[in-house]
């Protein structure tokens, strides 16, 4: 009896369930590049990498979104490498994505190989910050695995947020027409409908006797009101978030979706009080599905992982017959994108019914929708912007009727089988 109470008690122990909420500086400093080769001029907010450590039995994950514009290649590996050898786990077992602002960096190692041979004067940021960055964030998913805590609830809500999302592609006399984030020089574009959009903002809140924990929020659409000017900031949704978290006195961590064809394009001219009201309704959101929250027992807490290869294009182009330093690093991570042979990370968690999914690459609204409808059985968020080297994950169709997005990817038509056989053995039964 003494020996079956004592194995009773050791699993016991293997199926708790533990979290902890971390975040660490990731503000690039002055002279470094902000988004593609434009140095940092000021700083008008600071930059996170905010994520939660979770634990059951030995296993480890690691969930964490970084306020910059996109991280990929070797730098995805890099930071990814980081966070799992904080906690002692698996880089499989770690998704890294970026909340896509386009006041922050956009940083691809793979493409700064490339430029660094083809255009070796075109500015990258330093890999003396890169080796700060990775060690502060190893040292604070560190200190969140020394001081987790068990949880025993999963809290799923959501909620609509008014007037922040709309299409970006419009399809008008049988063309794309792109509405992109700020409409000063089109208002027209303004007076257009919201279009296409998943207008919920989805919460899933970790939380023990009722008692909540920590916070992820998942809403889909681009985080981006100004752009490329040298002014370093989290933007509406970083706003909206740190006031969230002092609001409700939990940690909050954002993550975007799949909001590659989103943006807020019908309602920003880029005027600071423009940027102002876009947070305060994302605000209100966030509200609202943590007031719809309802809390259940927490039952099971697994990981998926599958490794993602997608088609290129035949030709890439050259960053070598670039006309300028910016168009030479799209052009470089295109090319390091053709010849890569490292497939790029996908992943799943499953805690309670929600099932929270993360993709590479800037995926479509489509695929969102997808994965919704494969996982109807339960509480579906979806994370986009993990390493970002394939640029815009896009559906055939778009492909089809070109536009921006098509233009601008560095993956090929087939992506979209490809991605959906992912998502489908990633919330498949």
């Amino acid at each position: 009896m003494l020996a079956m109470g004592a194995g009773a008690l050791a699993a016991r122990a293997a199926a708790l369930m533990n979290v902890a909420a971390f975040r660490c500086d990731a503000t690039p400093a002055l002279g470094e590049p902000n988004i593609w080769v434009q140095p940092v001029t000021s700083v008008m907010d600071p930059l996170w990498v905010k994520g939660v450590v979770l634990e059951r039995g030995r296993d480890r994950f690691v969930l964490a979104a970084i306020d910059w514009c996109g991280v990929g290649g070797e730098t995805d590996l890099q930071l990814r490498t980081a966070l799992a050898r904080g906690v002692g786990t698996d880089v499989t077992r770690v998704a890294l994505q970026a909340v896509h602002q386009h006041a922050a960096p956009y940083i691809d190692g793979d493409g700064y190989k490339v430029l660094a041979v083809e255009r070796p004067g075109a500015l990258r940021m330093s890999a003396a910050f890169l080796r700060k960055l990775a060690s502060g964030m190893e040292s604070a998913a560190r200190a969140a695995a020394g001081k987790l805590e068990p949880f025993d609830e999963v809290g799923t809500g959501q909620a609509k947020v008014e007037r922040v999302a709309s299409a970006r592609r419009l399809l008008k006399g049988g063309k794309i027409v792109t509405r992109y984030s700020s409409t000063a020089t089109s208002p027209e574009l303004a007076a257009e409908p919201e279009g296409d959009i998943d207008p919920w903002i989805r919460v899933v809140t970790l939380a023990r006797g009722g008692l909540p924990l920590v916070r992820l929020s998942y809403y889909a659409t681009h985080p981006q009101t100004f752009c490329c000017d040298g002014r370093v900031s989290a933007d509406f949704a970083g706003a909206a978030r740190e006031r969230m978290e002092k609001e409700d006195g939990v940690p909050q961590v954002y993550f975007t979706g799949c909001g590659g064809n989103v943006t807020v394009g019908k309602y920003n001219r880029g005027e600071d009080a423009e940027r102002e009201a876009l947070a305060e309704r994302l605000l209100a959101g966030m509200k609202a599905a943590a007031a719809a929250t309802r809390l259940e027992k927490a039952t099971g807490l697994e990981w998926r992982y599958r490794a993602l290869s997608l088609p290129v294009p035949a030709a890439a182009p050259s960053a070598a017959k670039a006309e300028s330093d910016q168009l030479a690093y799209r052009a470089a991570i295109a090319e390091a994108f053709a010849k890569r042979t490292r497939p790029l990370p996908a992943s799943a968690l499953f805690v309670g019914r929600a099932a929270i999914l993360h993709l590479p690459g800037e995926p479509l609204l489509e695929f969102q929708k997808y994965a919704l409808e494969v996982g109807k059985d339960r509480f579906v968020a979806v994370a986009g912007y993990g390493d970002i080297s394939p640029g815009y994950l896009c559906p055939d169709v778009a492909f089809e009727q070109g536009g921006y997005e098509p233009s601008a990817s560095n993956a090929a038509p087939g992506t979209e089988a490809r991605v959906k056989e992912v998502i489908r053995e990633l919330l498949g039964r």
